[in-house]
């Protein structure tokens, strides 16, 4: 018995709609992998990166774990990482964390949750870094979206201090790093306003080589 036959069918129907659309899209496709996009995002299953901003397989190379973190020690993210900028040229990272964000609404608490609690301390460091801002807000919905939006700008900057990243711009390679959120409850994004695209912008203790 064909427990997901059902996937194999929505599989064949949406190759078919594809080609049908763009006629040599799969042939075109599987000869080369020329993304100008790096989407580093949340792992959770309402917040597909293609889908969201309307590209194709092929234009967004993806990577995605509990909430969207970047973390210096973890080397499948600096991999995937690496393979975008030095590999495929990525022209832009994006960083997208998402509204009501599970990770974030655990980090925020001190109930236990066994291993994920040492992945979400990255995210108790932030909320500690900006307590005083969050504390002040009124709701604890309110809090919960500021933290995933702080989440993300610290993940920018996470990004920024990789050497990776560092040893493009030292090369000259185009390169921007962004920080954006996603609302599941409207499907919009939104951008937080953060846009890094040279060393300068670092704080001169993270600058790498200089």
């Amino acid at each position: 018995m064909k427990l997901l036959q059902h996937l194999f069918d929505n599989n064949e129907n949406w190759a078919r709609s594809v080609e049908k659309g763009k006629p040599g899209f799969f042939r075109n496709l599987s000869t080369q992998q020329a993304p100008e996009y790096m989407w580093i995002g949340c792992s959770d299953s309402r917040v597909p990166a293609n889908e969201i901003v309307g590209l194709l397989p092929g234009d967004v190379f993806v990577h995605r774990n509990l909430a969207n973190v970047v973390v210096h020690s973890d080397l499948n993210c600096l991999s995937v990482l690496q393979y975008a900028v030095e590999i495929l040229k990525v022209k832009h990272i994006i960083i997208c964390g998402h509204y009501g964000c599970g990770g974030v609404k655990a980090a925020i608490t001190n109930e236990k949750h066994g291993l994920i609690d040492n992945w979400l301390r990255t995210i108790k460091d932030i909320y500690c870094i900006h307590e005083k801002e969050i504390k002040a807000l009124s709701s604890d919905a309110e809090k919960i979206s500021r933290l995933c939006e702080l989440n993300v700008i610290e993940q920018v900057k996470s990004v920024m201090h990789t050497t990776i990243v560092q040893d493009a711009w030292d090369r000259g390679q185009q390169l921007a790093v962004h920080g954006l959120i996603y609302s599941i409850e409207d499907g919009l994004l939104r951008d937080l306003d953060v846009c890094v695209t040279s060393k300068d912008q670092l704080h001169h203790i993270y600058q790498i080589g200089d």
